[in-house]
């Protein structure tokens, strides 16, 4: 599977909503990969962390985020269930599960419920390792700034407005992922 054959199905290459979603992917790919190579005991699977990694925001255009040149209808929190869908349609139910679990450090059901998210109302925390390794690899990463890793701190920063459980979460990953 070429995730960028999948990419352009959806996506006119020429189109900054193409560029903007493959720069960012490409991104949260490396260092998805980076990290795994760093860790062969956890033996997780590379192809599939390359190709969901650069499928993770395949929903973005059915959302309302022009500043990335999407223009969809629903909320960009959305995206994740809404790729998910996309990649269910194309035969890749594990990859769909990526897409839907990604948002945040992922939405239980409780928090989707409590905060009447716009969302499916089951829970959308990731649950595999590879799951959870690309979930932590897109956090260093936004669609508005390209060029610029965040940092750990920085991170957090963001994370905080979600709630103590969320920064937990993610405080967990840096201890798994980067020794921290």
């Amino acid at each position: 599977m070429n995730p960028l054959d999948i990419i352009s199905k959806y996506y006119p290459i020429d189109s900054d909503a193409y560029r903007i979603l493959v720069t960012h992917s490409r991104s949260v790919t490396d260092k998805a990969l980076s990290i795994a190579r760093l860790h062969p005991e956890l033996n997780l699977d590379l192809a599939f962390i390359e190709e969901a990694a650069m499928l993770h925001d395949i929903g973005i255009f059915k959302c309302n985020a022009p500043e990335i040149d999407c223009h969809g209808e629903a909320d960009y929190i959305c995206h994740g269930y809404l790729g998910a869908d996309l990649m269910r349609v194309e035969g890749y139910p594990r990859h769909a599960l990526v897409c839907e679990r990604h948002t945040g450090t992922g939405l239980s059901l409780k928090m989707i419920e409590e905060r009447n998210l716009p969302l499916p109302h089951r829970d959308m925390r990731p649950v595999s390792m590879e799951e959870q390794l690309i979930c932590f690899a897109d956090k260093f990463y936004s669609k508005t700034k390209l060029d610029k890793e965040k940092s750990v701190d920085k991170v957090k920063q963001g994370l905080s407005k979600y709630g103590t459980e969320t920064v937990e979460r993610f405080d967990s990953w840096c201890k798994l992922f980067l020794g921290e």
